[in-house]
């Protein structure tokens, strides 16, 4: 999720945190709890750090590592021992650590309903985790989180009440999403008028709770790329990578192996200049504005000797801006 939802969940934890007597009994723990809620729930994302290095290793990386299992107890153990070091170790720890423990575990499980995913299972498989039921900002989770927080602030409910209703709400909405993703998944060989045998179909959520991007890849290697909105589906375009001596040698470039690592979903095209060879990877999972922002693109001379490169989300405009200052 994005860092916003992680935020009010944190609070909203803090909040849940009511419900555990020795915790609502003291001020001094329950501030120490908040504390370790909201830092809990931001913490896997500490990662966004090595975007100082350079976009290759924070794409390669986020959500890889500090997503893992050995993470999470990493985490959990690092922020309460440093919150017991600021209010005093008189803190019971397995409170203190017990609720850090589940800020943590809640904000890893819900990035593993994104489509981006979560290298969760690590150490045992490094394989990236995406069930793409839930947007990275969903509406309704944001929302029922600060209404929930309001009404804690203005005291017009007892938070051991609030708290406890809205998990148990967002519960049965993650269910509903669940269920409503794998029934539709199931429909589109219903919906699609030109279904082929083998055809892998991938739905990918949105904003809103009724429309899919739909991804679907044929055994061909070509990817149509659609939309489900208003029980239709439809086809907008299709893309299939080309072969080209270029786009193998690409695969060897860091920053292409780096997006190559986190997507499935890539397909590469070449362009010839005058100067070498422009290859650009698209992940077809994101079509905005009849663009594919998530690229990887590498520019090498004659030689297939690295000119320049650039991996992450940009426009267009300001993709070609920054590739021609990497060749002059």
């Amino acid at each position: 999720m994005d860092s916003g939802t992680h935020l009010v969940m944190g609070l909203g934890l803090a909040g849940l945190a009511s419900i555990d007597p020795v915790v609502a009994s003291d001020h001094t723990i329950y501030a120490a709890v908040l504390i370790g809620t909201v830092v809990g729930s931001q913490a896997p994302d500490f990662d966004g750090f090595l975007r100082l290095r350079n976009n290759a290793v924070y794409i390669k990386n986020h959500r890889g590592l500090s997503h893992s299992l050995p993470a999470i107890a990493i985490w959990t153990v690092l922020i309460t021992l440093l919150i017991q070091t600021f209010f005093g170790f008189s803190i019971p720890m397995l409170h203190l650590g017990g609720w850090v423990l589940l800020a943590v575990v809640l904000h890893v499980f819900v990035d593993l309903f994104n489509t981006y995913g979560t290298q969760a299972m690590r150490p045992f498989t490094e394989k990236w985790i995406s069930w793409n039921i839930i947007h990275i900002f969903d509406p309704f989770i944001f929302t029922t989180h600060v209404i929930a927080i309001l009404i804690w602030a203005l005291q017009l409910a007892d938070p051991a009440f609030i708290f406890p209703f809205l998990y148990g709400v967002l519960v049965v909405y993650y269910i509903w999403r669940t269920v409503a993703h794998r029934l539709l998944t199931k429909r589109m060989r219903e919906l699609d008028t030109d279904c082929h045998e083998g055809d892998r179909y991938i739905l990918i959520p949105t904003v809103s709770i009724h429309e899919w991007n739909v991804v679907k890849k044929r055994e061909d290697g070509l990817y149509l790329i659609g939309d489900f909105r208003r029980g239709q589906l439809r086809w907008v375009d299709r893309a299939k990578g080309t072969e080209h001596p270029a786009i193998e040698a690409s695969r060897n470039d860091p920053s292409i192996f780096a997006f190559l690592y986190f997507t499935s979903y890539a397909c590469a095209e070449v362009k010839e200049h005058s100067w070498g060879y422009e290859v650009r990877w698209s992940d077809v999972r994101y079509r905005h504005r009849k663009q594919y922002p998530f690229v990887g693109v590498l520019l090498m001379d004659h030689e297939f000797n690295t000119l320049g490169s650039y991996v992450g989300w940009l426009s267009e405009d300001r993709l070609q801006k920054r590739l021609r200052m990497n060749t002059y």
